[in-house]
């Protein structure tokens, strides 16, 4: 079986980890670093004690490595879009940090550009394989919630100096919203449990402005689907709090808000909500993340063509979701989906 080389392009925290995660896959190494400056990337070859690694500072000529099969984009999100369809015209499968992109049409341009190169992807979206989220889905399949028809996300994140990606984040060009830059991660929540068509979102802001920051910081989402469920998801970098991640079901069976369940049709005799032992996505504990089983995934995907459920089309229309709901915020009107 042919081992899949990997460039990690980037070399900011995240990029550790997925060297770390491609590192653990007895199917795949890291062939390939590119940083603007090569000696970063020679420096991050050298911190997690790789061999036989192209160091580059030029994308184009890394992208002419016989070596790499995979490209991992690990940079602003400002540069996701020329850097993924410049790896798909090159044949790569392309592993895309989120969000994808900073517009709805830089976000059609890649789709257009993965399309027509037929490559394999996966978006960053790495709560996927949460504890948490892994334990949700198999009792929603099991039937013990029954059928859900609302839900709620939360992404809480106070974002200040001590946060890595502080700088850029802050800024409109490289964060936009909070919805965009972090709330992503609680829309894709959202649509992973209640996976219908959405027809309409309203969103609000809360006209807070920080000094340090570029644009409101604190934003509520109203999803509405077409088959009459609903949804909420709330996005901050504002609140002075530690990181909180909320996940709510509610279903005609029972009802989970985070680890803790509530199904007394399920467990006889239930009269409060019980607690699941189980890591949850503000755990404060790195293996939140996963990582590992995201890039196992993805590499099942291209050797095997294991479905992937979380690949840049399923990332699109969290994308549009996000869009739709800077968008409404905005204006101060619904938005109706599918975007333009």
């Amino acid at each position: 079986m042919k081992e899949l080389g990997v460039m990690i392009l980037g070399t900011g925290w995240v990029s550790g980890e997925h060297i770390r995660a491609f590192e653990m896959n007895p199917h795949s190494r890291v062939t390939a670093i590119v940083a603007r400056d090569v000696e970063k990337a020679k420096a991050k070859a050298a911190e997690y004690n790789l061999r036989d690694v192209a160091c580059y500072s030029d994308y184009d000529e890394a992208l002419q490595d016989k070596n790499v099969d995979i490209v991992t984009i690990c940079t602003p999100n400002a540069v996701h879009a020329s850097q993924t369809i410049k790896a798909a015209d090159a044949g790569k499968h392309i592993l895309i940090e989120k969000p994808l992109a900073m517009t709805w049409e830089d976000t059609k341009a890649m789709k257009a550009a993965i399309d027509k190169a037929g490559v394999k992807t996966l978006v960053g979206y790495v709560l996927h394989w949460n504890p948490m989220f892994v334990t949700m889905k198999r009792l929603l399949k099991e039937g013990r919630l029954g059928r859900l028809f609302y839900v709620e996300a939360d992404y809480f994140h106070r974002v200040d100096e001590k946060y890595p990606c502080y700088g850029w984040t802050r800024t409109i060009e490289g964060g936009k919203s909070s919805l965009l830059a972090g709330g992503c991660h609680a829309v894709d929540a959202l649509r992973q449990f209640m996976p219908g068509e959405i027809d309409e979102v309203t969103a609000y802001t809360s006209g807070l402005v920080r000094d340090d920051f570029e644009y409101p910081g604190t934003l509520a989402m109203l999803v509405k689907f077409k088959d009459g469920t609903m949804g909420k998801v709330g996005s901050s970098y504002d609140m002075i709090l530690p990181y909180i991640f909320n996940v709510h079901l509610f279903g005609n069976k029972g009802s989970m808000i985070n680890n803790t369940l509530y199904a007394p049709e399920f467990i006889e005799g239930q009269n409060k909500y019980m607690e699941i032992p189980v890591t949850t996505p503000d755990s404060g504990d790195v293996s939140h993340h996963n990582f590992p089983e995201e890039i196992d995934h993805l590499v099942d995907n291209i050797i095997d063509g294991t479905p992937c459920e979380c690949d840049f089309n399923h990332a699109y229309v969290t994308q549009q979701v996000v869009f739709a709901g800077d968008l409404s915020a905005e204006t101060g009107q619904p938005v109706k989906l599918p975007l333009v």
